[in-house]
This record gives C-alpha cells, sequence and structure tokens, in this order.
C-alpha cells in the first residue's frame, strides 16, 4: 500500500506524535465537532458539552488505535479487525464519516508539525490514513 518514503514519513510523524496522544487527540475531536457537528451523534457518552478529560480520554483511545496501525502497516486488517466490527457492527458509524475524521486530523497535524508537515508527508498521511479507512469499513459488507 505505502512506499519506502512513504513508510518513513507515517513513522516518522507518528514518533512525533508519541507521548502526546491525548492532547493531539483531543483536538481532533474538537475539530471534528466544530466542523462537523452531525458527528457528535456517535459520541453520545460525551454528553452535549464534553470537557477535557472526556475529550482526551477517548481522543487517546482513538490515536492508540492509529499508533498501532503504525506498528502494523503491513497487516492492518489483522491489526484493525476489532475495531472494524466495534464500529460496523455495534457502534454502527455511517462509513462517510471516515474521511471527515481524516482530514480533521491531517489539518490538526498540519497545525502542529507546520514546516515539517509537508506536501509529500501529509500524501503519504492521506494515503495512510484512507488505507486505515478502507479496513474500518470492510466489515460493512
Amino acid at each position: 500500500m505505502l512506499s519506502a518514503q512513504e513508510r518513513a514519513h507515517v513513522t516518522q510523524v507518528w514518533d512525533l506524535i508519541a507521548g502526546h496522544e491525548a492532547h493531539v487527540g483531543a483536538e481532533l475531536l474538537l475539530r471534528l465537532f466544530t466542523v462537523y457537528p452531525s458527528t457528535k451523534i456517535y459520541f453520545r457518552h460525551l454528553g452535549t458539552c464534553p470537557d477535557e478529560a472526556q475529550l482526551q480520554s477517548h481522543g487517546q483511545r482513538m490515536l492508540a488505535a492509529v499508533g498501532v496501525a503504525v506498528q502494523r502497516m503491513d497487516d492492518l486488517r489483522a491489526a484493525l479487525s476489532p475495531l472494524a466490527d466495534l464500529h460496523a457492527q455495534v457502534l454502527r458509524v455511517d462509513p462517510a464519516n471516515f474521511p471527515l475524521l481524516i482530514q480533521c486530523f491531517q489539518v490538526v497535524l498540519a497545525s502542529h508539525l507546520q514546516d515539517e508537515f509537508t506536501v509529500e508527508v501529509q500524501a503519504a498521511w492521506d494515503k495512510f490514513l484512507t488505507g486505515v479507512a478502507v479496513v474500518l469499513t470492510e466489515k460493512y459488507r
């Protein structure tokens, strides 16, 4: 799915995020809810006005899953199968929401990494996250 250079870009960015998953995840969720308020329907457990602790807790879990995907780029299906089952069969998340999340994640990355988030790095992350989304939506069929 990814070239050696693209893999290096994804890993390099993940190394910069590592240790900050809760903060970055909270920012990602806040951006998602602000830009696409309809996505809040899938996060009812956070309430109508989630506080920072709730956002960080769920953001940590989301980015932990991304971390697993980064570590297991060669076997995304196996790595994400339980998460795919959860989203398709239990949570019933509309798969149209995954591209919205990808877009918000890339904006958050760009805002934090600025000059380090080059066009090549952004393209690698877009390709990687799209691959993750494809795996997560396979269980819908």
